[in-house]
């Protein structure tokens, strides 16, 4: 079974720990279903498995992967949810305390086939190819809780995302224009401002520039180096919605603007099964479709990661088998 696997990790040179060769399938749980893979989708949680965080050496060698879509031995067409819950939780997937992600204690997407719970399938509608589904399970289905599952905001709000260009921003400008937010972005780099437009931004900012008004909700993935803009950005009583922190998770928490602009701080991570249900059906009912960077072969693996590593992707990269 041709892979991409970490075999080592290296915190400064993630690449050096990547492996892409055929290899024998690893066995497969009881009871979970096989899904021969017909695409994946690249993101940073795999250069980060690669650092070694969320991957002891212990776990080596590991299939790298979160997104997927494929076919099972039954011939039916599925998106693959890449959280994997403990099967005596019965409450809501991302609550579940024992939870994991595909490629932290399960083999991934990266390879010509993955193993999962059954419950983990979500159908593929066919208006969806098995590259636009494959950019769903992770980055999509992070936009998709954090704007309408954790926000509290109603269409018409404006929102300003933090950092334009990866997956998950280029999702959130994506779906908050189909959905009807206003919504505004920051980017350093002028290009990627224009092409943050062009996908549907109302307006783009150099990072920590001063705002024509004060916003709803600000969707956070970059932290300490975009956090302070975020908190002076808010209306009072507005909404910081964080997902990750990449720039550094410790930034001073000026605690006096939370509590005298009563700003709500709310975490959100990954999503459901049930969300990425109705994504999915949100993308084939409206016609809102991932934005693909790059299409390569499963072989071409490493090249993903390094233009990934290098933050030369807009949108998402996606690896076919």
């Amino acid at each position: 079974m041709l892979a991409a696997r970490a075999v080592a990790t290296a915190p400064d040179d993630p690449l050096a720990g990547l492996e892409v060769a055929d290899r024998p399938a690893p066995p497969a749980p009881p009871g979970w279903v096989r899904v021969d893979l017909r695409a994946a989708a690249l993101n940073h949680h795999d250069l980060w498995s690669l650092r070694g965080v969320g991957l002891p050496a212990d776990r080596l060698p590991m299939v790298l992967g979160c997104d997927g879509a494929g076919v099972t031995e039954d011939g039916r067409e599925v998106v693959v949810h890449a959280v994997v819950g403990d099967p005596a939780w019965a409450g809501e997937e991302t609550e579940d305390p024992r939870r994991s992600v595909l490629s932290e204690r399960h083999p991934g997407t990266l390879a010509e086939q993955v193993w999962v719970p059954a419950r983990n399938l979500v159908p593929k509608p066919p208006e969806l190819t098995f590259a636009e589904a494959a950019c769903l399970p992770t980055a999509w289905l992070t936009a998709y809780r954090m704007l309408f599952t954790r926000s509290g905001l109603a269409p018409g709000s404006t929102v300003l995302v933090q950092g334009a260009g990866g997956g998950v921003a280029t999702a959130l400008v994506s779906l908050g224009a189909a959905a009807g937010y206003r919504v505004w972005v920051t980017s350093r780099d002028g290009g990627r401002r224009e092409r943050a437009l062009a996908l549907g931004a109302s307006a783009a900012f150099e990072p920590g520039a001063r705002l024509p008004e004060r916003v709803d909700a600000v969707m956070e993935s970059v932290g300490e180096a975009t956090w302070a803009h975020s908190l002076r950005a808010l209306r009072p009583g507005g909404t910081v919605v964080v997902c990750g922190a990449t720039s550094g998770a410790l930034p001073p928490a000026e605690l006096n603007r939370v509590f005298f602009q009563q700003l709500r701080v709310v975490g959100s991570t990954m999503g459901s099964r049930a969300e990425l249900e109705r994504l999915v059906r949100l993308c084939a009912t409206t016609g809102v479709r991932p934005l693909v960077d790059a299409v390569l072969p499963l072989a071409d693996a490493r090249e993903g990661l390094r233009r990934l590593a290098a933050g030369e992707v807009f949108g998402k990269v996606v690896l076919e088998v």
